[in-house]
């Protein structure tokens, strides 16, 4: 049956349009990645951990959740003006290594106040591995595979995080420390595979361009935070970023204050992970050709009420998991559209800086988020948690169209670099593209963007 599937001319050709054509490298950081997320087990049971196993409470299990998303905050602005200052790969390997050390630190570590900075230092590390991953995935992948690229890198993420969930459960009936353990091995291979096969990709100024042109302007943290449409954007990936974060700390409390076991947890929340699998490329493949602000508004509200389910869920597994379904096809909406905006935004010389500021709304979530939700679930109750999450959702939805309506006057002072979708949308009805679609033209002076090349 799967000689026949192989050579079916349709399935080829399938196969060749969602895979072929990227760069071998652009492949090896797809394994290295798949390799790190089969054993990221720390991040996703911390809560559980500190929770059943050390016996702390929600809110202190907010707390160094909160600081985790402390580190990151600080690790995704520095490791994006690294990743352009001394390049992406020793960002990437230092992150990774550094990482796996506070990992293995913090599966011996005792006291609380002894976890929480060891936590901080965890989350500095682990999230200084995002921007240079990001503006690698730039610097190899042409500006029209680009969000395929992110796609596959995604799926990557998702296949490593839905199995490492389901085995970390069963590994954690047998003691905490191994998942610690395992987490530090898997990233230390990483790092090994992007140090050996992964070359330096930061792209160099051109010989005497100066002298032929205009040099391209430096670009500045100031000025990525004075960009105003990138800016927006990230403002509305931040507020969708904090229910996100739910579902790796509250949902655990909740589950296991409802008496579900850390075994019935892993496989719940690993739903999430094989979901991405099965629907990522299918749905990336049927997003094709359609409006980004209609799929950015979907995505915020299946999100949010998707977590609102989980207030009707009680001690049932299986509600929980319906919930977690539900949200699941909102982040399969989300990621692929908002991470190839980021990259279309971004000018050449500025990825790191400007894939480390779109780190940044997810860490501030990861600070936020864990802290207020605890407060919120300790002091009342769940479901005003989860009805929480639904009103961010909706609220994150009426942002985009805010936004759309916005941009729409701002769009004929661009330039008329359009995107595919774009383009085909005025050959088809003549109608100028507006909206958050207008995102992706050349920004102004004031900040620097750049345009789908």
């Amino acid at each position: 049956m799967l000689a026949a599937l192989a050579s079916n001319p349709r399935v080829r050709r399938l196969v060749r349009e969602t895979v072929g054509g990227l760069p071998r490298e652009f492949w090896w950081l797809w394994v290295s990645t798949l390799v790190n997320k089969l054993g990221a087990f720390v991040v996703t049971f911390l809560a559980l951990y500190l929770t059943v196993e050390r016996g702390y409470s929600a809110s202190y299990a907010g707390l160094v959740a909160a600081l985790f998303g402390l580190g990151s905050a600080i690790a995704a602005l520095g490791a994006g003006v690294l990743a352009d200052r001394i390049g992406r790969r020793p960002t990437l390997v230092a992150a990774q290594l550094g990482t796996a050390l506070f990992t293995v630190v913090l599966g011996f570590t005792d006291g609380q106040v002894a976890i929480a900075a060891v936590a901080f230092l965890v989350g500095l590390c682990n999230n200084a591995t995002r921007p240079p991953t990001s503006a690698i995935i730039a610097d190899l992948v042409p500006a029209e595979d680009r969000v395929r690229a992110y796609s596959l890198n995604y799926w990557a993420i998702n296949i490593g995080f839905g199995l490492s969930a389901a085995v970390a459960g069963l590994i954690a009936t047998h003691g905490y420390l191994t998942l610690f353990v395992l987490d530090a091995l898997t990233t230390l291979i990483c790092a090994v595979v992007i140090f050996i096969r992964i070359p330096e990709t930061r792209p160099e100024p051109v010989p005497g361009a100066e002298r032929d042109g205009p040099a391209e302007p430096k670009v500045s943290l100031l000025t990525v935070f004075r960009d105003a449409p990138f800016m927006a954007v990230v403002g509305l990936n931040l507020l969708l970023a904090l229910i996100y974060q739910q579902g790796s700390t509250t949902l655990a409390v909740d589950m296991g204050a409802s008496g579900i076991t850390s075994t019935e947890y892993g496989l719940v929340i690993g739903l999430n992970g094989l979901l991405i699998v099965v629907l990522q490329i299918p749905l990336t493949r049927w997003m094709e050709g359609r409006s980004r602000t209609a799929l950015l508004i979907a995505s915020c509200l299946v999100t949010g009420w998707g977590f609102g389910l989980a207030a009707l869920a009680g001690s049932s597994a299986w509600l929980f998991a319906l919930s977690v379904a539900v949200w699941t096809v909102g982040e399969v909406l989300n990621a692929p559209t908002m991470m190839g905006l980021v990259s279309e935004l971004a000018p050449t010389q500025a990825r790191g800086r400007y894939q480390g500021v779109y780190s940044l709304s997810w860490s501030l979530a990861s600070f936020i988020g864990p802290a207020a939700g605890g407060l919120v679930l300790d002091h009342a109750g769940p479901g005003a948690l989860w009805l929480v999450c639904g009103i961010c959702g909706t609220v994150a939805a009426l942002g985009h169209v805010a936004l759309g309506r916005r941009t729409k006057a701002a769009a004929a002072a661009r330039t008329g670099s359009v995107t595919e979708v774009e383009a085909t949308e005025v050959e088809a009805t003549g109608v100028e593209a507006t909206g958050v679609e207008a995102l992706e033209v050349e920004a102004p002076a004031a900040g620097p963007a750049k345009a789908r090349a």
